[in-house]
């Protein structure tokens, strides 16, 4: 697709292709009557799609695929913040939207642009956290903020970075336990070998995403990828080959 043409944008400057962008979703929405009957609402199940295809490209996509992507997620936001732009009692552009996350990630980086000091990934969470403790002081949990909608694999594993940090940790049956008590290792056989409803399944579950966590793997990654093998494997049957 290409953007708008510059006699009739003439604010548009050549070597500001962000801009640019931008003016081109402006026409979009002025003049496309499918774009026109959008609201943020209808608009979210093409902000999962295109996550997940970033996320495909990201972890099993040429350089190409990548760039692509990214565009197409940088609409979705681009799309939002014209929506926002024409809201009759509170509107924002993507300006304010560029403006607040400016300032929120110079807030959050102190060790960059203020005199902290960070040495380490891990002092530099600690200013991270501080920073974004004093931006949401009216949350009353550790859970505020926590999305429901996140992929079951993933919210347990940040459900279980909160969990430790009120003192909880999972022991290696799925249970919370104070920290401290968890049990050391995690026999996934036993677990298995033992699964005899789905609510047992689902401490297994838990439990493995502990170990997850206590590795420094992503879960939600991790089960990508072996399905990923296993598309493969099934093309591979379909296509003919017995190995």
């Amino acid at each position: 697709m290409t953007g708008p043409d510059r006699d009739s944008h003439p604010m548009i400057p050549a070597a500001d292709p962000l801009r640019e962008a931008a003016e081109t979703m402006r026409a979009v929405r002025d003049r496309c009557v499918w774009t026109q009957q959008i609201d943020h609402r209808a608009l979210v199940p093409y902000l999962v799609e295109e996550s997940a295809e970033l996320i495909d490209a990201v972890e099993d996509g040429t350089r190409d695929d990548l760039r692509e992507e990214l565009g197409d997620l940088l609409w979705q936001v681009l799309f939002h913040a014209e929506i926002a732009s024409r809201d009759p009692d509170d509107p924002f552009d993507i300006d304010d939207v560029a403006r607040g996350l400016t300032e929120k990630m110079v807030r959050r980086h102190p060790h960059v642009f203020a005199g902290a000091v960070a040495n380490t990934p891990e002092e530099v969470l600690v200013h991270w956290n501080a920073a974004k403790a004093a931006e949401k002081g009216a949350r009353t949990s550790v859970l505020d903020g926590v999305s429901a909608h996140m992929p079951s694999l993933a919210l347990a594993q940040k459900l279980l970075g909160k969990a430790g940090s009120v003192g909880l940790e999972t022991s290696n049956q799925g249970i919370l336990v104070e920290t401290g008590d968890a049990d050391p290792g995690l026999d996934e056989n036993a677990l298995v070998g033992g699964i005899a409803t789905e609510a047992a399944l689902g401490e297994a579950l838990l439990a493995l995403v502990a170990t997850a966590r206590a590795n420094g793997w992503d879960a939600e990654r991790a089960l990508r990828e072996r399905l990923r093998t296993l598309e493969h494997d099934i093309r591979r049957r379909e296509a003919g080959d017995p190995t």
